[in-house]
């Protein structure tokens, strides 16, 4: 921000570092003529004096990776802590990159309004360049730079650095990474930059504390969203007190993500404004308050040590009194049990729509039937991990037949084919189904056991289903079906005919000979780990068996000749086409993933 100051003050008196005539090239209101390097003419002149090393950009200008991107893209590209998170937001999960970007709003209206504060702010006079660009044709140009780039072009000229600085002003979503070797003071003075910042996302790969919170809460006065990444051995040594004086001085922030909550002990969260709330590795919590009456969607994602000591039942017990207009609530935890569902159905949360508990063993069929009872509207129900069986399936579907869009059975070692087979003729609205690690052949290893994810510790020794399923699914609406890890399936016959994206990843029992794939509209099939018949079968029938379809209907030219139009054989009165005439509607390649 001194910096800022100090180049503004600079260009206010017309001064310059040296004392040579610089200040009669500077009032020049196209710039210069002459070359800043040798003095010589620039028409035809090749200078070899190489630039200072002052003027070139300094590594920390690249530390911060940041591009723009038009509004119409996804506002919360990251990767979530864990697969299990994407249950509240599995319709809008496209393949997240990794970049990380600065935004600019590219909405008709406010360009307009930024245009006309460019305008009216900067003196017309002097609005061009050496070139004659004018402001609006520099802005488009600048602001598809990185940061890198835009700190090099505000040293070109007054224009360009004027310009510069207003596309910082103007920027309302900055995401950044911060390597392990930036200084925290670094990302303040970038917050500094960009005072009209109202979403915000840190991707952090080095340790942070309170001093970031502080930083934060004193160069962003209007924050709306914030998300906080852990990456690498990062580790956030925020605690819970400090987290509630920062969620209650943010008057205005409305949604906060954080990852790596290990060292919170307990806190409690007063906001007003607060709508969405995320934070993950919680561990062992003292205390959890939440006094949130805008609230409507929790995110609460535990570690997977044994010696949690959190009281779920207490915290779950709060929404009722204080966060009301909860509709979203996904909780993954060892420790969920009966107790929790009961306080949870106790708590009576009417607009309750989507409900995730994750990683809850001790769930049964008792606790399925007392969330059927209170809450008939949900529109997602996840129960990975849980003790369900085919019972429990049954009583989803004799009460969510005109509501559930979402089913999300991965992980329950009770649950058979003839279980998934019943819930998706029963559930005609159902648009996704993952049953991943279900149907499972226990002499086969757990292709999730090398991994990091703590709910195989607890389905790799009790799923002893028998092998040999076979599976039967004709469902008109569903687009996205996953049977990862399903070992024990052997035979898989699918018609859906709207169905896009199809996980087998690890149905290692899966005969070539016994699958059969009816799905006109198959984008994706994901088939890693299967065998290479199999994979070789998934490939001829998705390329081979639906190549293009048929256009039956015939052509025809108008009376004057000028084109052709198809039209019925009925209305035309003629016989069909020769085969060889007729046209054919090629359908786009489905994507066969293998590693």
């Amino acid at each position: 921000m001194q910096h800022s100051t100090i180049a503004a003050a600079s260009q206010s008196s017309r001064g310059g570092d040296s004392a040579d005539s610089s200040d009669i090239r500077r009032a020049k209101k196209r710039g210069s003529y002459n070359c800043g390097r040798c003095g010589l003419p620039k028409k035809g002149h090749n200078c070899n004096i190489k630039t200072p090393i002052s003027a070139t950009t300094t590594p920390a200008d690249s530390a911060l990776s940041v591009v723009s991107v038009p509004s119409s893209a996804v506002s919360a590209s990251r990767q979530p802590p864990s697969n299990l998170r994407r249950a509240l937001s599995f319709d809008g999960l496209e393949d997240r990159a990794s970049g990380l970007y600065l935004r600019l709003d590219d909405r008709a209206e406010e360009d307009s309004a930024v245009e006309a504060d460019l305008e009216s702010d900067l003196d017309l006079d002097v609005d061009f360049d050496s070139s004659g660009l004018p402001a609006s044709l520099r802005w488009e140009v600048l602001r598809r730079l990185p940061p890198a780039g835009l700190l090099s072009a505000a040293k070109v000229c007054k224009g360009w650095r004027e310009t510069a600085r207003k596309l910082w002003r103007a920027t309302e979503e900055l995401k950044l990474r911060v390597p392990a070797k930036v200084h925290v003071g670094f990302v303040a003075s970038m917050l500094q930059k960009c005072p009209g910042i109202v979403r915000l996302s840190l991707r952090m790969e080095s340790d942070f504390d309170s001093t970031m919170l502080a930083c934060i809460a004193f160069s962003c006065p209007n924050l709306e969203s914030m998300e906080i990444s852990i990456f690498d051995t990062a580790t956030n040594r925020i605690n819970g007190d400090e987290l509630g004086r920062f969620v209650a001085d943010k008057r205005n922030l409305k949604s906060l993500k954080m990852e790596g909550c290990s060292n919170l002990g307990g806190f409690v969260i007063c906001s007003s404004s607060l709508s969405t709330l995320w934070l993950s590795d919680l561990h062992s919590l003292s205390k959890m308050v939440f006094n949130c009456p805008q609230l409507r969607e929790i995110s609460l994602e535990f570690s997977c040590q044994e010696n949690d000591s959190t009281d779920l039942i207490s915290m779950i017990q709060g929404f009722g009194r204080s966060c009301l207009k909860l509709q979203n609530i996904h909780i993954a935890s060892m420790r969920l049990s009966h107790a929790a569902v009961l306080a949870l159905t106790a708590a009576q949360l009417r607009g309750l729509r989507m409900l995730s508990l994750v990683l809850g063993s001790e769930l049964t069929d008792a606790s399925v039937a007392a969330i059927a009872s209170s809450y008939p509207n949900l529109e997602l129900l996840d129960l990975s991990g849980s003790g369900i069986s085919d019972s429990g399936i049954g009583m989803i579907c004799n009460v969510f037949p005109e509501t559930l869009k979402r089913l999300l059975l991965a992980l329950c070692p009770n649950v058979t084919s003839s279980g998934i087979q019943f819930a998706t003729a029963q559930l005609p609205l159902l648009e996704l189904m993952d049953c991943g690690m279900t149907i499972c052949d226990p002499n086969f290893p757990d292709p999730i056991a090398d991994g990091n994810d703590c709910e195989s510790q607890k389905t790799s020794t009790t799923n002893l289903q028998h092998i040999n399923q076979k599976l039967i699914i004709k469902h008109s609406r569903i687009k996205k079906l996953s049977l990862w890890g399903c070992t024990g399936l052997d035979a898989l016959y699918l018609n859906c005919p709207d169905l896009i994206d199809l996980n087998l990843n690890s149905c290692r029992n899966l005969i070539s000979e016994r699958l059969l794939l009816q799905c006109p509209t198959l984008e994706n099939v994901h088939a890693s780990g299967c065998q290479d018949m199999l994979i070789g079968a998934i490939q001829s029938q998705v390329r081979n068996a639906f190549p293009a379809v048929d256009n039956h209907s015939p052509s025809k030219r108008l009376p004057d000749g000028s084109k052709r139009v198809r039209v019925p054989y009925l209305l035309s009165g003629e016989s069909p086409e020769p085969d060889k005439k007729r046209r054919r509607i090629e359908r786009l390649p489905c994507n066969v993933l293998v590693d």
